[in-house]
């Protein structure tokens, strides 16, 4: 009886052990401030928080895809974090981030330069800071990675002048959908200005989507009211452009209005489609987030990375439109 007790209470040990170790060997799980990709079971990997602006966007979700890439290659333990749309929540984010023992932080940040104080205390702390999309000029960030926002804003701003130029429109008169609260959106707002403006464009009137698709379309549809001479209009990003389509459909405008604007979603290529959406940046957001979460791992190694890793962009029209249709089906 002795025996059998004894082999039977060994038996329980090697179970539990089994379990044990297959729970420590789990690749990735959701919970706490967000969703978390782990590396590989064995030595302690690179712990990397990732600081997002908000999960609605189909562009902030690809970054989000290229990150999980690169840290399910690299063995990295990434955690997402979803500050919706709530700068302060950004800061709170960083601040645990530092509490918890992560090596490394990624920013993409809602206010600029509100987030320094927070970074500042990362890297005093020992973290590895990297930017991604929201140019954050400050000490503490050792690399840049995305899009020369107000260089791209220029680049459209001189693809509408030639649009007009080219199809004899004398009316020069644009309209903008804009995000005032976003950083990023009023450098594209900046260099589009500049371009066209020098090109004898006059921008009529800037309305505030803030940033989100339901306030957007309604700005846009005030903006049809109050122009309806006006024929062009440029949407500064994702939110605008969704919104600007939306409202363009709803007004009866899709005749007579011409949108530019920055990222693609299936909404915005229906409408190249339907031949009122004219031109769109397209930026790399899966890219972006990728990148990042190499440049960390290098940076938490100990190796260089240029303090800017530039993901170019592409301007969408109906000739190029079919190589994205796939992403957005």
């Amino acid at each position: 009886m002795m025996k059998h007790r004894l082999r039977v209470s060994m038996v329980a040990m090697v179970v539990v052990a089994l379990a044990a170790a297959a729970l420590s060997g789990c690749g990735s799980k959701t919970g706490g401030t967000g969703t978390e990709t782990g590396g590989t079971s064995g030595e302690k990997p690179i712990k990397v928080g990732l600081v997002q602006i908000n999960q609605q966007a189909i562009f902030f979700n690809q970054m989000n895809e290229g990150a999980q890439e690169a840290a399910r290659e690299a063995g990295v333990d990434l955690t997402i974090y979803n500050a919706n749309d709530d700068p302060a929540k950004q800061n709170e984010a960083i601040a645990n981030f530092v509490t918890q023992g992560f090596d490394a932080v990624i920013i993409v940040a809602i206010d600029v330069e509100g987030v320094k104080p927070a970074l500042r205390e990362a890297a005093s702390a020992g973290l590895k800071v990297v930017a991604v999309d929201a140019v954050v000029e400050d000490e503490s960030v050792l690399c840049q990675v995305g899009v020369d926002n107000k260089a791209a804003g220029e680049k459209i701003g001189q693809f509408v002048v030639d649009y007009m130029t080219q199809n004899g429109i004398g009316d020069k008169r644009i309209g903008v959908i804009g995000a005032l609260n976003s950083y990023i959106q009023n450098l594209r707002l900046d260099g589009f200005k500049s371009v066209v403006e020098a090109n004898g464009a006059k921008i009529t009137q800037v309305v505030d989507g803030q940033n989100r698709q339901e306030v957007a379309m309604t700005a846009a549809e005030n903006l049809f009211t109050a122009q309806p001479d006006t024929k062009i209009f440029y949407a500064t990003g994702e939110p605008a452009m969704v919104g600007a389509v939306a409202a363009a459909r709803s007004q009866n405008r899709v005749a007579d209005v011409k949108l530019f604007g920055w990222d693609l979603t299936s909404e915005v290529i229906k409408g190249i489609d339907d031949g009122f959406v004219i031109g769109v940046v397209q930026q790399d957001p899966k890219t972006e987030g990728y990148e990042a979460v190499m440049a960390c791992k290098k940076l938490v190694e100990g190796q260089t990375v240029p303090s800017f890793i530039d993901v170019p962009v592409t301007i969408v029209t109906k000739e190029n439109v079919d190589k994205f249709r796939p992403i957005f089906q």
